[in-house]
């Protein structure tokens, strides 16, 4: 794990941990500052933490403040769930760890605090064939940095439209996920 540069760059120490329903007010916060184009509700995130609490993160300081948060769970390879949906249960056949979001303020981005949080997402994603996600806002550099990679396919385009125009689905193998390690950044995405 990368040292939290914190304290040199005036801000509060912060470390990833388990996602609470006292956190859901700051996630959602956060989800609606970072995300403005693409609204999801209450209902979505307590679906994913009743249905895997595992894959609910949040990065916050020692005050409960939240600064970043992922969700992540099991899912059909090829089939992102459409935004803002409650699921209800998780798929019997899912093949696949779906990287829902892993978000951080930006005013926290850029100093690999992201690293730690996607390497606990893809320990998880270890227990499947692969992982996957769809990176909005021009974000696929910086998970391919994370070993994703683009695939492509009339299909896909089509379940992606709700994602916006610079939406890529991205895959990465297991293989890969039982090794991996915290990337180090040194720019935008984190």
């Amino acid at each position: 794990m990368a040292p939290d540069r914190s304290i040199a760059e005036g801000l509060p120490m912060v470390r990833w941990r388990a996602m609470t329903e006292a956190d859901l007010v700051g996630v959602i916060a956060l989800a609606d500052r970072v995300h403005p184009d693409f609204p999801e509700g209450e209902a979505m995130y307590r679906d994913r933490m009743r249905l895997f609490p595992g894959g609910c993160l949040v990065l916050a300081d020692d005050a409960g403040a939240i600064v970043g948060y992922a969700v992540a769970y099991p899912a059909r390879l090829g089939s992102p769930p459409p935004l803002d949906t409650v699921l209800g249960r998780l798929p019997n056949e899912a093949d696949a760890l779906y990287l829902h979001d892993v978000a951080l303020a930006p005013e926290w981005r850029g100093g690999g605090r992201s690293g730690e949080g996607i390497a606990r997402l893809l320990a998880l994603a270890a227990a499947f064939p692969a992982a996957m996600l769809v990176s909005v806002y021009g974000t696929a550099p910086f998970w391919a940095r994370h070993g994703f990679r683009a695939v492509d396919g009339e299909a896909m385009a089509a379940k992606l439209r709700a994602y916006g125009p610079t939406a890529v689905y991205m895959v990465r193998d297991t293989a890969e996920c039982r090794e991996a390690r915290p990337v180090q950044e040194n720019g935008s995405g984190d």
